[in-house]
């Protein structure tokens, strides 16, 4: 899916509202731990890896996309910035002889990809073996407490405009039923056209694991993390499992 839509995401995305709207709070989570060298794992496009670097951390971003990454480079050379970005999946990070970092973030709801608890867990043990003692982990995820009680299916619609070419992004939810686990698709439709061509549609499905509040604190805790905290969104609300928007995670490595 992602291979399919790295040429399109940074439309779909209005980055400079969101990392100004988010970068303050990751910052200030940086800064309790005195971050110098943060992994961004799943990165996406590196748009958040390449912002803290021109901040002045050392960043290197992973992603299982080839898309992405390739992407993520072209980025950052566009910024004439020194980021490493490489193809790594969750669970292969800390065997790459990457180093070790004082903090991983792992944004945009990129977890609920693992699709099993013992694929999460590997994750969680594989993001400790990237830490030095006490290093942060920084999680952001949907709040699927509330999608899976509110039967939340739907997500607002995103446009984007360049010069003749217009991109319109529908996102939504197919629900799981108990015998395939609770597992959801998520669905992205993206309309395009040029001028007043015809619009071309595209369909592009994953699937996620609705992980909620209390199922990421318990194996973060079975993986060995310690001072669990959650909030509702990325500027640092506090969680509230029936309507906030986020569930964001901190957590200390031992």
């Amino acid at each position: 899916m992602y291979d399919d839509l790295s040429s399109d995401y940074d439309h779909f995305v209005d980055w400079q509202g969101r990392l100004a709207a988010e970068l303050p709070f990751v910052e200030r989570q940086l800064a309790s731990v005195k971050t110098r060298r943060v992994l961004d794992a799943a990165c996406g496009t590196g748009k958040h890896a390449i912002a803290l670097a021109e901040r002045g951390y050392k960043v290197v971003g992973t992603d299982l996309s080839v898309g992405m990454i390739e992407r993520a480079r072209a980025n950052a050379a566009a910024a004439r910035m020194d980021v490493c970005f490489e193809v790594a999946g969750f669970g292969e990070l800390g065997g790459m002889e990457l180093g070790t970092f004082d903090a991983v973030v792992c944004l945009g709801n990129s977890l609920p990809h693992l699709l099993t608890p013992r694929d999460l867990a590997a994750a969680l043990v594989d993001f400790a073996a990237c830490l030095r003692p006490e290093g942060l982990l920084l999680i952001q995820n949907r709040n699927f407490d509330a999608v899976l009680a509110n039967q939340q299916r739907w997500m607002e619609p995103q446009s984007y405009q360049e010069g003749e070419s217009e991109w319109i992004f529908v996102r939504f939810y197919d629900f799981g039923s108990d015998e395939a686990g609770g597992v959801l698709t998520f669905n992205m439709v993206t309309l395009q056209r040029e001028g007043e061509g015809a619009w071309s549609q595209k369909v592009a499905s994953t699937r996620l694991w609705p992980l909620g509040r209390r199922g990421l604190t318990a194996a973060l805790e079975a993986a060995g993390f310690h001072s669990v905290t959650c909030w509702g969104d990325m500027q640092g609300a506090l969680f509230e499992s029936d309507h906030s928007p986020n569930l964001v995670v901190t957590a200390h490595a031992v």
